[in-house]
């Protein structure tokens, strides 16, 4: 099932995605992890559009080719780095070849309650949403300190915020990063370094078209009610999020005239936190 799509939505990749605010990113290395799609392609292409120095990292090598041919015309560059994150001393020693900037993107989700969840996918998706996060700040920390510069963006989750049934990994894994954000930040403050979360609803990606059926069968219902009645119904804004919009706030957080915003939650849910 395919949600509803805004026609004059623009691609990421599109000239739009330069900005009359854009930061300046020239000259400086960003690690963005997830970035084969969704999101952190998008995430990905944005910082690329700003000048940055792209080091995208999944364990999709063909995503990460396709990635890297989308931005081709950007002033930045595209760097695919094939890793999976759950190598942890890896992904550590990755982000300490000079990250400025650093994208905790990369995700996963299973639907299940508690007393069927199996134990070792729970530490599975800790692993990947919560340890690998920490690991690649501890790799990443000393350079941006020794520049006293640094930006931190966490691809947090509405469910960093509010808890959803049968997703105790995600939500747990999500707020979990929502505080490992904050301390990040009050460390990083006296040097240079900030550290916020974007805590997006529902985004149209792949993870999220997974869900449908999950949820169909979990509630018993056709997969063409799901968007409307389970994920998008304590949502004022009925529609998905696209992956652009995401990357756009990464962006602004990523600039100068964001020194001042740390140790923050950017919650784009549409008005669900409203209730």
């Amino acid at each position: 099932m395919t949600a509803p799509h805004s026609s004059n939505s623009p691609a990421p990749g599109d000239a739009s995605l330069t900005s009359l605010n854009s930061p300046d990113l020239h000259g400086r290395t960003a690690l963005i992890t997830g970035a084969a799609g969704g999101i952190g392609a998008a995430c990905a292409l944005r910082l690329a559009a700003a000048g940055a120095r792209v080091r995208a990292v999944d364990r999709d090598a063909p995503g990460l080719d396709a990635l890297r041919a989308q931005a081709a015309h950007l002033p930045g560059t595209v760097e695919a780095v094939v890793l999976d994150l759950t190598d942890l001393d890896a992904a550590e020693q990755v982000a300490a070849a000079g990250t400025d900037i650093l994208v905790n993107n990369a995700g996963t989700q299973l639907v299940r309650p508690i007393q069927d969840f199996p134990p070792e996918e729970f530490r599975a998706v800790i692993t990947l949403l919560l340890e690998a996060p920490f690991r690649l700040l501890r790799g990443s920390l000393p350079h941006m300190y020794a520049r006293g510069w640094g930006r931190v963006v966490n691809i947090s989750s509405v469910h960093g915020l509010r808890a959803s049934a049968y997703k105790s990994a995600y939500v747990a894994a999500k707020h979990g990063l929502e505080g490992l954000s904050k301390v990040t930040a009050l460390e990083g403050a006296p040097h240079g370094v900030t550290s916020n979360c974007v805590s997006p609803g529902y985004v149209r990606t792949p993870l999220v078209e997974k869900q449908l059926a999950d949820q169909a069968a979990l509630h018993g219902i056709p997969a063409e009610r799901v968007l409307t009645e389970i994920l998008l119904a304590d949502s004022a804004v009925k529609r998905l999020i696209e992956p652009r919009e995401v990357a756009e706030a990464v962006a602004y957080l990523c600039g100068e005239h964001a020194a001042f915003i740390t140790g923050s939650t950017l919650t784009m849910d549409g008005g669900w936190t409203a209730h």
